[in-house]
């Protein structure tokens, strides 16, 4: 299969296939690692208009250089899947699908969710100018794909009384596609995280009768995606953060012990948002490292200790492998973690293309 990728993050399409044993080649991955550029983009496209793809992706390489902020996200993608320098892209606003065209099998992507300040008519391609959305959709309409699949976060449906969607929507269906679209529940399919996304499926091929998965009975618990205890020592809470989490006056934005977790987020494990894990004292308590750095206190009539998830657990709770090598640092590892797509998901959606769409062919 050709794989092309933008808003790549850390790769959950590529986990999804590598997990279902299909073989795939990656035509491009594109993702900007949270960096940003104050440049006018018209003023860098007039720079790059005469250049080949090779020197055009290496001129925005350097400008986002010259941010000096490094792209963890590069570096967890590059220490995943097979993929060239030449391959990489930092700015999908600067990729010239044609260069691609008909190469690609399939693209996935999730821009992030912006209104439309004008709305045309026929609500097409050009309605949606200005937007990362509109450069999602350009690529779809320069490469031409047998099939994308677009993620985003379900508030797009209502965003802007509906008519983000709306333009959304109608540009899909502009660029000749026949297109389909679902809320889907990571917890459906395997994974016990409370975690809604919007999912929209296009196929070149106008004559294909596609059918989102059937939820799946659910059979395991956070639980069953922890490392056995002791943890490494940083991720214990001291007293401060042991009260924040174990106080029903906070539970919207902490949680303790809870069999299916909430949404994972860019910011979990920070300011103790997110959910966590109590340990009972007789585990831990001949651990002196821990019994340095943790409050022990009391939640539910027991003694013990909190804890973050760690990495690996927010890994495993994202659909994961264990092959899935963690080589960031503690902030950019659990954001990415939070900002990915959840890849059981992403494989029963596969499963469902693979029935109407042949791409041996």
């Amino acid at each position: 299969m050709k794989l092309a990728t933008v808003f790549s993050g850390i790769g959950a399409i590529e986990q999804a296939l590598l997990k279902m044993n299909i073989k795939y080649d990656i035509v491009f991955a594109c993702d900007t690692g949270e960096r940003y550029i104050d440049i006018d983009p018209e003023e860098i496209k007039n720079k790059i208009f005469n250049m080949d793809d090779k020197d055009k992706n290496l001129y925005i390489k350097s400008l986002y250089d010259a941010t000096n902020k490094h792209n963890y996200v590069k570096d967890s993608y590059f220490a995943n899947y097979d993929i060239k320098e030449e391959n990489w892209y930092d700015d999908i606003r600067f990729i010239d699908g044609k260069n691609h065209e008909n190469e690609v099998d399939l693209f996935v992507g999730g821009s992030p969710c912006q209104s439309f300040s004008i709305i045309g008519k026929r609500a097409g391609l050009e309605d949606a100018r200005g937007t990362l959305f509109y450069d999602y959709a350009r690529l779809v309409n320069e490469m031409k794909p047998k099939v994308f699949i677009y993620e985003n976060v379900p508030g797009m449906l209502s965003h802007d009384k509906g008519n983000t969607w709306k333009v959304i929507k109608e540009v899909f269906m502009s660029l000749g596609y026949k297109v389909y679209f679902s809320v889907l529940n990571a917890m459906d399919y395997g994974i016990p995280q409370d975690r809604k996304r919007l999912f929209v499926v296009g196929f070149k091929d106008q004559t294909v009768d596609f059918k989102f998965p059937e939820p799946i009975k659910r059979t395991t618990t956070m639980f069953d995606y922890l490392e056995g205890e002791p943890v490494a020592t940083k991720h214990y809470l001291g007293k401060k953060g042991f009260e924040f989490v174990t106080n029903p006056k906070y539970r919207n934005r902490a949680r303790v012990n809870h069999e299916v977790i909430q949404t994972q987020k860019a910011n979990q494990q920070f300011n103790w948002n997110g959910d966590f894990v109590f340990v009972p004292y007789d585990v831990v308590k001949d651990n002196k490292e821990i019994m340095k750095r943790a409050y022990v206190g009391e939640w539910n009539g027991q003694k013990g200790v909190c804890r973050q998830l760690t990495y690996r657990e927010c890994m495993r709770l994202m659909g994961f492998s264990e092959e899935y090598k963690i080589v960031v640092p503690n902030v950019p590892a659990y954001r990415q973690a939070g900002n990915s797509i959840v890849v059981n998901v992403l494989e029963n959606i596969v499963k469902e293309i693979m029935k109407v769409v042949k791409f041996d062919e």
